[in-house]
């Protein structure tokens, strides 16, 4: 690993501060549609915050390695519209009635409209890639839809079911990490011009490292939902399990707890509810057995290797940006 220094959150925010604002302005360009609930959905959407941590991945990738084209800012917009999108999806999917706080779209508009509007924002987002007129660009953007259109899937399919530990991996990495993986690769890829026959340099370490720490993100994530309050994660704690989803904790605990442990927990993820089983019983089950610990735990590991995958990356103020980025992931709070 380089002696390079660790950036801090104010340095960070102070390097894409602009960059970050152009991509915000390019999201709100991007989801005007004549139709005007599209851009109705699309701006309450865009109001509703969130950390956009997926184009300032692909901000850091293409500035750590020299990119100077305005194709960032597009690009940018792009994977936050695909990521958007994917969270239209999930709440109609997931019968959520809550999104970082605020009623989610499909409450306001009903899941109809909202699914189409969906629809709508995966087309935009490869109509704004087209105008790059790289085959790179789309390659990774059909893969990656397609890889997170599956994972959907595949998750719907083991609702309600007790997974192991790959099939729980298999399944954060198509529906989180492949994103990150992504947005890290694009920008490697829009530094060099779209006729240079080879990979970009850096693409396969920089995609690495999104592969990584998106792990590592989603780990946290889901430990989050289980122990964060209401207020702070702004939608209803333990929502996964309420939906069915066994993630990294649970899996832990079901293989090292005893037969009432493991009992209590299968009886919550097939009620799909606490009718029976509180939360807090839950939750004493997973303190008990150390399994929060183990999953972020695991998380740092995850995270760890993310820095470790740019060593070989050149000494910047982007790369030390970079090196702070998966310290945020794995010590946030939402």
């Amino acid at each position: 690993m380089s002696s390079l220094s660790i950036a801090t959150a104010t340095e960070v925010f102070d390097l894409l501060r602009d960059d970050l604002a152009a991509i915000e302005s390019e999201f709100a360009h991007q989801s005007d549609s004549p139709v005007e609930v599209v851009t109705d959905i699309a701006q309450y959407l865009i109001a509703g915050g969130g950390k956009r941590i997926r184009p300032m991945m692909l901000l850091l990738s293409a500035r750590a390695v020299g990119c100077e084209s305005e194709a960032r800012i597009r690009l940018g917009a792009v994977v936050e519209m695909l990521h958007t999108a994917t969270l239209v999806h999930d709440d109609i999917i997931d019968e959520a009635s809550t999104r970082r706080g605020r009623p989610s779209s499909n409450t306001t508009w009903g899941n109809a409209k909202c699914v189409l509007a969906g629809d709508w924002l995966y087309m935009q987002s490869f109509q704004t890639a087209l105008a790059e007129r790289n085959f790179r660009i789309l390659d990774l953007l059909i893969s990656l839809t397609q890889q997170m259109v599956e994972g959907e899937l595949l998750q719907m399919e083991k609702l309600g079911h007790l997974i192991n530990e790959e099939e729980y991996f298999d399944l954060i990495y198509r529906k989180t990490a492949c994103l990150f993986k992504v947005s890290m690769q694009l920008g490697a890829v829009i530094a060099v011009p779209p006729t240079t026959p080879n990979a970009a340099p850096f693409e396969e370490a920089l995609g690495e490292y999104g592969r990584n720490l998106g792990l590592a993100f989603q780990i946290v994530d889901d430990v989050l939902d289980l122990t964060a309050q209401d207020d702070v994660l702004g939608k209803p704690t333990a929502s996964d399990l309420r939906e069915g989803k066994a993630t990294l904790a649970v899996i832990h605990a079901l293989e090292r707890g005893t037969g009432a442990d493991r009992e209590a927990i299968r009886t919550v993820l097939a009620d799909r509810s606490f009718a029976r089983v509180a939360h807090a019983d839950i939750l004493e089950i997973l303190q008990r057995h150390e399994s929060l610990a183990y999953a972020m735990d695991t998380a740092c590991a995850y995270a760890e290797a993310a820095r470790q995958s740019i060593a070989d990356l050149p000494e910047s103020d982007y790369k030390r940006a970079l090196l702070w980025v998966p310290g945020f992931v794995t010590t946030r709070d939402r």
